[in-house]
């Protein structure tokens, strides 16, 4: 009796998994379908309007070996400007996204999102630093966003050591730290900015949130390894997620280490969020929308919610960007700007739902 027990429960676990993958596979084969025709309408619009057609061409043309007769000058604006931005838009919506799903997830509150915890904040500020020291140009123009990087991730250090006490993380504290680190880090940009002078608008425009900027392609190269390995560390913890969402004390009685989980997440987290606003300023909402809509699509399933985060907020910040090229064409907008618009409402119904 009790090997059949046994057998009759390897055997659902085994059919509960195969479903899992299966819904895995098929949500995600659709979420890669709407972001392939994304990149397509995306890089279709801008400056110069080209038709999804001949955007198709160009991107077979340099992926797949096809010899579709293209125009050169369309081909270099698509290829050398509208590609690498929509993968970089891709790239930051998913890093942001999948930030949000965790950070929710670990601090067990539906309001959080990546830039709670100190990360934009901290980032603008080195920003700033090195707009003031006309590090624009240095490093091979990467002195803005290494700066960037490196204060973001200073923010978030300070954000830890406020919040940890006898090698333990509390939860609230880590928020509250957040909101204490981010504003003062506010307070030191806005002074930055009152002796910027001729800098001003490149700080202001900086902190907005942009995807415009020279040599995309460099810094879709920069990113992509921060988004992949971001991805595969904290899928890996996706079930360690499922079982910290029954609460911290369930967690440890499961065998859960729940403080070096708090660390995992908390560094991988801080290390994509500060890669993706290092190269495009700071765009909210992202973290704190996505994650939501993908959680009542999809069900709150790590193993589910992650990649499909990524997809979202991939598919999202590169409509938001096509958005922010055409409504004041020949204008821009900048991205952060639009999500902002899109984020500040959902915020409200959250904190009235919550």
């Amino acid at each position: 009796m009790s090997s059949r027990t046994d057998d009759n429960s390897t055997a659902a676990h085994t059919a509960k998994s195969a479903n899992l993958k299966v819904r895995i596979a098929r949500s995600c084969g659709a979420l890669l379908v709407l972001l392939a025709i994304a990149v397509v309408l995306g890089a279709s619009v801008g400056a110069v309007t080209v038709s999804p057609v001949q955007v198709a061409k160009v991107i077979l043309n340099h992926t797949a070996g096809s010899h579709f007769p293209v125009i050169d000058t369309i081909d270099r604006i698509i290829w050398k400007i509208h590609i690498p931005r929509m993968l970089l838009g891709a790239l930051v919506g998913m890093t942001l996204a999948m930030a949000g799903a965790v950070l929710q997830g670990l601090l067990l509150n539906p309001l959080a999102d990546p830039y709670m915890i100190g990360v934009s904040s901290g980032a603008a500020v080195g920003a700033g630093i090195a707009v003031i020291l006309g590090l624009t140009t240095a490093l091979m123009g990467f002195g803005v966003p290494i700066l960037a990087f490196v204060f973001a991730l200073l923010a978030v250090l300070a954000v830890y050591a406020l919040a940890s006490r006898n090698g333990q993380v509390s939860v609230l504290s880590f928020i509250l730290g957040g909101v204490v680190i981010g504003s003062f880090m506010w307070a030191v940009l806005t002074f930055l900015m009152t002796v910027a002078s001729q800098n001003l608008e490149t700080i202001v425009f900086w902190t907005m949130g942009s995807f415009a900027g020279s040599d995309p392609w460099s810094r879709v190269i920069v990113l992509t390894p921060f988004a992949l390995l971001g991805f595969v560390g904290l899928y890996s913890f996706s079930r360690d997620l499922n079982l910290f969402a029954l609460g911290e004390e369930s967690a440890r009685y499961l065998g859960l280490e729940v403080e070096t989980l708090k660390r995992v997440m908390i560094g991988a987290v801080t290390l994509i969020t500060a890669a993706a606003v290092s190269v495009s300023g700071t765009i909210g909402f992202v973290g704190l929308m996505v994650p939501h809509m993908a959680r009542r699509i999809f069900g709150p399933d790590h193993r589910i919610l992650i990649p499909c985060s990524a997809l979202m907020g991939a598919i999202l910040m590169i409509a938001a960007d096509a958005l922010a090229r055409t409504l004041m064409a020949p204008s821009e907008i900048p991205v952060g700007v639009i999500t902002a618009l899109l984020g500040a409402p959902f915020f409200l119904y959250l904190l009235r739902k919550s």
